[in-house]
């Protein structure tokens, strides 16, 4: 699928803001972490989204393993979320797009200076995929690849994969992180330190602080900008901005506070690199029979209680854009055609509770089913990245106004997945890109009744016959419009609660250049980041 038809040009352009007045205050020579003290060493400040490094492990791990420069998949996205030849120089497909042979591209190696080769490569992948079978691994790499067979030929460096399917560029579907290249049979622990083919191999984890890291001697792709490479974890959006501002780090992804962009947008010491590409926030809604709200009357007062556009225009100072559908405007399958099931109307949604018995029978504020004393309460998981607390909290106070006890828990995003896959909850906050592949195809699986991927135990017939038909379907136009078709069903059955689209940023100090935002969101360490010349 040619993908840049599916993002509207000016929605994935990348703004760099490079003011050249002025130095970097907050990396003085007294600060031994910055570059202006010791160019060779390179801080880079962001949340830490899972405490394992194993690629299998959960689908955060893999994205770190990634966006920390470890690890790299045979093809990577560019800009335009097309992929390109990167482990892998070039692949080919027989006619009905089911059988795939990569020639994995020479001179390669991992960091602990083993070659890389087309059985390391099959070793990797297949791990990950044992790993979800056995139950060690909620990764879930079979929600984007359905596969038969892997065959690796090391004499003529090709890795062959039957598919059980046909997809329309398999190339697209290996450049997501879950698919990401680590020696499996290396004398480390997986978890604390994978070895890949990046740039920067793993030294040190210190637990749930940083990473320390050293550039990887043995790397492919060009020179290595930096001898050491800190990854320094910081909980809090405005912690974020103060670690900048102090000089701590160098460059920083994602401030979330709009307040603390703007100052860093005006200064004259910070280079600034935004895009809106295809992420969505939303919460997840709990439908399973036994949780409060698989009752359709209830889901549908919550979401009429909600009101998207102060919540991202105020609450979160248009860090999102406000919409109704799991998908992203900005992308192209069909947004415009939608119709919002369920629009902000407080006395509508009171008024639905009402005829549906959901009443506060005893005069204490909160409703209950039928009156029956027992007040319903729903949890709300959040963690604190991309204003996904901000959302929760701001769309708890929106419910309660309508007599709907919420009770918002704010933790980690590794106990929010595993709480997730559970179905330990009602509501829970995430914010997922939604292209993964290149495509929807697996982001729309959420919704699948039949697949494991479904959290939220939703069901709905049709949903599921049309997305059986999108698996199968490589007409570009047949798959948008099929796309455009679930999306409303989704947005008619209330299916999730839809925060809004993000748009990303990461800020650098001037001693750094090359640290750009990408589309993809799965690369934030490269070679590209260097000491400022």
């Amino acid at each position: 699928m040619k993908v840049f038809k599916r993002i509207k040009k000016a929605m994935v352009a990348t703004l760099i803001a490079a003011m050249t007045l002025g130095a970097v205050t907050g990396c003085s020579s007294s600060k031994s972490g910055s570059v202006s003290a010791d160019s060779k060493t390179l801080n880079f400040g962001c949340t830490n989204f899972s405490d394992s490094l194993d690629p299998s492990s959960i689908v955060n791990a893999a994205w770190c393993v990634s966006r920390y420069g470890i690890g790299e998949g045979l093809y990577r996205f560019d800009q335009q979320m097309e992929p390109q030849p990167y482990l892998a120089d070039s692949v080919e497909s027989n006619d009905d797009k089911t059988e795939w042979t990569f020639h994995i591209r020479d001179g390669v190696k991992f960091s602990n200076g083993k070659d890389l080769t087309a059985s390391a490569v099959k070793k990797s992948i297949e791990y990950t995929f044992q790993q979800e079978k056995d139950g060690k691994g909620t990764a879930h790499p079979s929600q984007f690849l359905k596969y038969e067979t892997i065959e690796a030929d090391d004499e003529k460096g090709t890795l062959t994969i039957k598919t059980s399917q046909a997809y329309a560029d398999l190339s697209a579907v290996l450049s997501n992180p879950l698919f990401v290249i680590v020696d499996v049979d290396a004398d480390t622990d997986m978890a604390d330190q994978p070895i890949g083919t990046g740039p920067y191999a793993v030294e040190k984890k210190n637990e749930g602080t940083s990473l320390e890291m050293v550039a990887n001697e043995h790397y492919w792709n060009g020179e290595v900008p930096y001898e050491k490479l800190n990854i320094i974890f910081i909980k809090d959006a405005t912690s974020k901005y103060m670690a900048l501002e102090n000089g701590d780090v160098d460059v920083i992804e994602n401030i979330s506070n709009i307040s603390d962009l703007e100052k860093v947008k005006e200064s004259d010491k910070y280079n600034v690199s935004e895009v809106v590409g295809g992420r969505t926030g939303f919460a997840y809604i709990n439908q399973k029979e036994d949780r409060p709200l698989a009752n359709d009357d209830l889901r549908k007062a919550v979401l009429m209680s909600i009101d998207d556009e102060t919540l991202c225009n105020t609450t979160v100072g248009g860090m999102y854009e406000a919409g109704i559908s799991v998908l992203p405007s900005s992308l192209d399958y069909g947004y415009d055609k939608l119709k919002d099931a369920t629009p902000y109307d407080v006395e509508q949604a009171k008024k639905i509770l009402d005829e549906a018995g959901i009443v506060d029978s005893d005069g204490d504020g909160y409703r209950e089913f039928n009156g029956d004393g027992k007040n319903i309460e729903l949890s709300f998981l959040t963690y604190d990245s991309r204003c996904l607390k901000e959302f929760s909290e701001g769309s708890a106070a929106n419910i309660e106004k309508i007599g709907i006890k919420v009770n918002v828990q704010e933790t980690d995003a590794d106990t929010e997945w595993n709480k997730l896959t559970a179905g330990e909850y009602d509501l829970l906050s995430t914010n997922w890109l939604t292209v993964q592949v290149g495509d929807p195809v697996g982001y729309m699986e959420n919704w699948y009744s039949k697949s494991e991927a479904n959290y939220c135990s939703y069901k709905n017939d049709t949903y599921d016959k049309l997305y059986e038909q999108l698996l199968v379907e490589t007409d570009e136009d047949k798959i948008k419009d099929l796309v455009q078709e679930m999306q409303q069903i989704l947005v008619d059955d209330g299916a999730a609660l839809i925060h809004g689209y993000y748009k990303g940023n990461i800020c650098s100090t001037k001693s750094v250049e090359g640290a750009n935002v990408y589309t993809a969101d799965y690369y934030w360490i490269s070679t590209a980041i260097k000491p400022a010349e």
